[in-house]
């Protein structure tokens, strides 16, 4: 029983930190309908197209990739760009034939292919603005919980945005985040110690300044990293993309975190009455879930290597040692059920082997990657 709720509290941990579902919003409609995931941005680089049809109620799989179709993106002086399916459901441009410029306004042709037979839809133009860079990112330590002077602080990390544009060009902003952080493992077991965690931000970040005399934002609240993970344990690196919107698709987005704040979360089932800006030509009364965003952007990176009080270890003795046997023991079945965690070379006597039930507390690459980023010493 101990060794069972072992692996239950490493696995728990592992759903905390771990890996972001991909946005494929539901409806309660039985039929098939299009779900569309789209965004062109002014970077050089691949701009990517995913076509969907929403699932039922009750059934395994949450998406249910859409191939077969013809997908083009059309520019206001007549330029058309083909997006070739790359991998099912995944429609992507040729980054040396297409690049958003800001200015020009797009519209996206879809002509599917799919159970409820062969249709054509389109979105309205949509206008690419520019955006203005990110005047700044930074944190502050906030205590989660101080209950008395005899036991250790509790901190998280609460991450803030600032940002302007004297033009007021850009009144409706959007972000996203990737973060990366470093993981060490307590125990002597080369080669696979020390890895980076990579995850992408689940939630809507959305303001609006045209109510403001000015086009700034000051201190917003992007992220808090609560001391419920091990994100903060070593050095810790985000990276914001900042997106200009139009007031269309900021509407959406706006009524797309309401409705994730009343069902507790942006993967839940999100209803059809979130308005797409994609429609069906040939048949007005199909419905289209999704959104086909247009946008420059610009990024900027945080690195936090600062202490935190309080923060989880998932690789404590109690999580990860299962037994202790000695340094010469032959143990059957390696590799099967039982990882060893060991010194290397043997230790001075007396020397011994330290068990464990949990791969993850012998290999860090369960839950990430032994290469280090690019980036990692950028701030050096």
């Amino acid at each position: 029983m101990k060794i069972i709720f072992k692996i239950f509290l490493f696995t728990l941990l592992l759903l905390i930190t771990g890996c972001v579902t991909q946005f494929f919003p539901e409806t309660t409609e039985d039929k098939d309908i299009l779900v569309v995931e789209g965004l062109i941005t002014d970077q050089p680089g691949v701009n990517t197209i995913k076509l969907s049809t929403s699932m039922p109620l009750g059934n395994s799989s949450s998406k249910k990739p859409m191939s077969g179709c013809f997908v083009t993106v059309s520019d206001d002086i007549g330029s058309a760009y083909i997006f070739h399916e790359s991998s099912p459901g995944t429609y992507s441009s040729d980054p040396a034939v297409f690049q958003g410029i800001i200015g020009r306004s797009y519209t996206l042709h879809i002509n599917s292919v799919g159970t409820s037979g062969n249709h054509i839809y389109e979105t309205y133009p949509v206008e690419m603005k520019a955006v203005p860079p990110i005047d700044s990112l930074y944190y502050d330590k906030v205590v989660i919980a101080n209950p008395d002077p005899w036991t250790p602080l509790k901190e998280g990390c609460q991450i803030y945005l600032n940002t302007h544009d004297h033009s007021n060009g850009c009144q409706f902003y959007r972000w996203e985040f990737t973060e990366t952080w470093e993981i060490h493992i307590p125990y002597p077991i080369p080669p696979n110690k020390v890895c980076w965690v990579t995850d992408n931000s689940d939630m809507i970040n959305i303001k609006s300044t045209a109510a403001l005399e000015e086009d700034r934002i000051n201190r917003y609240p992007l992220d808090f990293i609560s001391n419920t993970s091990d994100r903060l344990r070593s050095k810790y690196s985000i990276l914001v993309s900042q997106y200009s919107l139009n007031e269309d698709e900021y509407q959406y987005w706006e009524k797309l975190q309401n409705v994730t704040e009343q069902v507790g979360g942006l993967y839940d089932i999100i209803p059809a009455a979130v308005p797409s800006n994609v429609s069906c030509i040939d048949d007005p009364t199909q419905r289209v879930l999704g959104y086909f965003s247009v946008s420059a952007k610009s990024t900027r990176r945080l690195f936090v290597k600062d202490r935190f009080s309080g923060t989880v270890n998932p690789y404590t003795d109690d999580i990860c040692v299962s037994d202790t046997v000695s340094w010469s023991a032959n143990i059957p079945n390696l590799n099967v059920s039982v990882w060893i965690i060991m010194e290397n070379p043997p230790p001075a006597s007396p020397s011994y082997k330290v068990l464990t039930m949990i791969k993850g507390c012998a290999d860090c690459t369960v839950r990430g990657t032994n290469i280090e980023p690019d980036f990692w010493n950028d701030d050096k």
